[in-house]
């Protein structure tokens, strides 16, 4: 137990969660931010093609999955999202056949780059490769969800670049007008690749949920409790029928944007450096070491059971087979009853 002098906080009582659903958040934030640092590992080695990083990111999105509700929401991450889809639900060996582009993917059999999840049995819709499409299929679902009378709402992220796009707007005046029962959640991490945010936006993201007629809320993403406060809260009043939420949580990307870019040559070592102080994974760390629910014991047992994980996950990825030449063209075309094209 740690013995910090002063009187614990237990936040996250207060907001409605266990002591073993807070420390199996940081499990998870950490989990995620391992197999980001496996896969650019792996991507220097030669041993896979490309790998988008989320390095910075988790906190907020392991904290909203923890919000939603695994057993009805309709999920729609965007490429980063590997601590939020971890968080509903896939596995490291999922991801990892994904990072290889293997035929037993559950994302695409192998035919999608990596990041473009999309997994059936958890109810995470496949994601393409052109920013923002995610927006308007989530208000789609929500809409049927309501048409329907069906429990569960829609959840969509995206990042700042993509509150841009013409997806996003008319993904939320169409939601708006319907109070359908959708959460936007924009994962504003100061980049759009190399566009720093004061380039590409005026003013702030959430404020834009105010011309769309429902509640804007801008949050700390590195405070994973107070993203799960906001969640919790958007979800509810989804649920009650009282329309969208946009979340705009501020958090920084530590990693490049991905294997292929240069960081450095649009921002400094300096201003990462200092975003890296703000990091919510040690914060978070913290946290549960302040309340007595985590140690360095219970640490380096964490790191060497997700390492383990990794290594399997990894050889078992590596040794998996590609999908066969001869099924390029499946799910292309759609087949009649007799099979044909």
């Amino acid at each position: 137990m740690a013995n910090t002098g002063i009187e614990r906080s237990f936040r996250h009582r207060e907001l409605g969660l266990t002591d073993d659903e807070a420390v199996q958040m940081y499990a998870t934030m950490l989990m995620a931010r391992r197999y980001d640092e496996r896969a650019l590992l792996l991507q220097r080695a030669g041993k896979i093609h490309f790998h988008i990083s989320g390095i910075g990111q988790e906190a907020a999105q392991v904290a909203a999955a923890f919000a939603l509700d695994r057993e009805q929401d309709w999920f729609l991450p965007y490429y980063r999202d590997y601590g939020f889809v971890l968080a509903v639900g896939m596995t490291l060996r999922e991801l990892m056949l994904c990072l290889f582009s293997k035929e037993e993917d559950p994302n695409s059999a192998g035919r999608q780059m990596a990041g473009h999840f999309g997994c059936r049995r958890l109810r995470i819709v496949t994601h393409s490769s052109p920013v923002t499409t995610q927006v308007p299929h989530a208000v789609g679902i929500a809409y049927a969800l309501k048409l329907k009378r069906k429990p569960g709402v829609a959840f969509v992220t995206f990042g700042e670049g993509s509150s841009n796009q013409g997806d996003f707007h008319e993904g939320c005046n169409f939601a708006g007008v319907h109070k359908l029962p959708v959460i936007f959640m924009c994962e504003n991490n100061q980049y759009a690749i190399s566009v720093p945010v004061e380039r590409q936006v005026a003013g702030r993201i959430c404020d834009r949920a105010i011309g769309y007629g429902f509640p804007g809320v801008r949050v700390d993403g590195n405070d994973p409790l107070e993203v799960y406060r906001v969640v919790k809260e958007a979800r509810a009043r989804a649920v009650a029928g009282e329309g969208p939420t946009l979340i705009e949580a501020m958090m920084y990307r530590l990693s490049p944007h991905s294997t292929s870019d240069n960081d450095l040559a649009y921002r400094t070592k300096e201003e990462i450096e200092e975003h890296r102080a703000k990091d919510g994974l040690p914060r978070y760390r913290q946290y549960l070491i302040d309340c007595g629910l985590w140690n360095e014991e219970l640490d380096r047992s964490l790191e060497e059971h997700i390492r383990q994980m990794l290594d399997e996950a990894t050889e078992y990825a590596d040794r998996a087979p590609f999908p066969p030449p001869e099924s390029i063209m499946r799910h292309v075309y759609a087949e009649d009853a007799e099979g044909g094209r």
